[in-house]
């Protein structure tokens, strides 16, 4: 049987994912839960973590790297904040010890961008980022990662010069279902991401930034004038709201830089079609893949075979 050489977690705020990691980088096992920060702040994220690795056999003194909010100051132990410009690297370095177990155990770091005027934060999609340059190496890129809120880092040389986060996911879910609109949307299934309504409205988004309210608005002015259907008029909302992210997110980024796209599912065919329609062909990394690859460059640099 394949020996384990190390254990990666990634524990959100409402999600646990652990998978058992071989010297050859071979998944032997894998778990998944709605056990996240906020029940393993009330059941214990000791607790939590050594139910999952005896299901799975795990070795009692199988060591173990985590990203996300365990180290949130919420968290199991605070694992702070880099400030940018930081290397990616530099992220492994400040991996954090949980002090009174019987294991290794280590939580990554998130970044922080101080800057009066544009203060960010990131936590857990570092761990994405040391993923993703594994498989794109040096150069400038401009990584998006998709979500309730999407992240956007600037990467020139392993360096992350800076990042963007945008409230996409939860505005829409705000808007979608709290506001006016929601009675424009109320009926409305799913629609497909190459749905023309999306599309121009992505177009229209990028194009138009600064009638950010306006084209908002014309979601349900278009359903009480032209009789847009309530999908379409999802579509819209959504095509608006993503076309004002990636402008956003354009214009900061350096002249030149290729995009890259850390996603899956539904989420990654949404971004690539709205992307597309701009004429930007990105590298796409699946998420999870993403994650796993940049607890293994972690786990590699802090126990080295």
């Amino acid at each position: 049987m394949t020996a384990a050489s190390y254990a990666a977690v990634d524990w959100g705020t409402s999600s646990f994912r652990l998978w058992i990691i071989s010297e050859s980088g071979e998944v032997l096992a894998e778990r998944r839960s709605g056990e996240g920060m906020t029940t393993a702040g009330k059941t214990g994220f000791s607790l939590i973590l050594e139910a999952h690795l005896q299901a799975v056999s795990a070795p009692p003194h199988l060591p173990v790297i985590v990203c996300g909010m365990a180290g949130a100051r919420q968290g199991w132990v605070e694992a702070g904040y880099l400030d940018t410009p930081a290397p990616l690297g530099a992220i492994v370095k400040a991996a954090v010890t949980v002090p009174d177990t019987n294991r290794d155990i280590r939580i990554l770091p998130g970044l922080a961008q101080r800057s009066q005027d544009a203060p960010d934060v990131i936590r857990g999609e570092e761990t994405q980022l040391l993923g993703a340059i594994s498989q794109l190496g040096n150069g400038s890129h401009l990584i998006c990662m998709p979500g309730t809120h999407s992240k956007w880092v600037r990467v020139t040389g392993g360096i992350v010069d800076g990042f963007s986060t945008f409230m996409t996911g939860e505005l829409f879910d705000v808007i979608a279902k709290h506001s006016i609109l929601s009675h424009a949307v109320a009926d409305a299934g799913a629609f497909a991401n190459d749905d023309p309504a999306f599309l121009s409205a992505v177009a229209k988004a990028v194009k138009n930034p600064a009638l950010a309210t306006n084209l908002i608005f014309t979601v349900r002015s278009g359903q009480l004038l032209h009789g847009l259907s309530a999908d379409d008029a999802k579509a819209r909302l959504s095509g608006t709201l993503i076309g004002l992210e990636i402008a956003g997110a354009l214009a900061t980024a350096k002249p030149g830089s290729g995009v890259c796209l850390v996603a899956s599912g539904g989420l990654a065919a949404l971004y690539q079609s709205a992307l597309s329609a701009l004429d930007l062909t990105p590298v796409t990394i699946d998420a999870d893949e993403a994650v796993r690859l940049g607890l293994a460059a972690a786990a590699n640099a802090i126990w080295p075979a």
